[in-house]
């Protein structure tokens, strides 16, 4: 099963479940921490379903931009909000 997580940055705002989910895409990973706590839909995702600019989203070590990146059966997905400045 694919591991999705939140880093803590996001932990300030709302509950961020870990969750172990079979999922074939990120997007259907990130649903299943939704029906956990639904307030989080509207910290990582925009009003049209993609990826909020400030969060970055990590499979396998790898950043996506993509919500319908595939995942594989044991899968570590990582999800943080993106941090800048100056």
């Amino acid at each position: 099963m694919a591991r999705l997580q939140f880093t803590a940055q996001l932990r300030r705002f709302t509950d961020t479940p870990d969750v172990e989910v079979d999922a074939p895409d990120l997007a259907t990973a990130l649903d299943a921490a939704f029906a956990l706590n639904p307030r989080l839909r509207g910290y990582v995702l925009d009003d049209q379903g993609q990826l909020r600019p400030n969060v970055a989203a990590f499979v396998d070590g790898t950043r996506t931009l993509n919500v319908n990146h595939a995942l594989q059966p044991h899968s570590q997905v990582h999800v943080l909000q993106a941090l800048s400045g100056g």
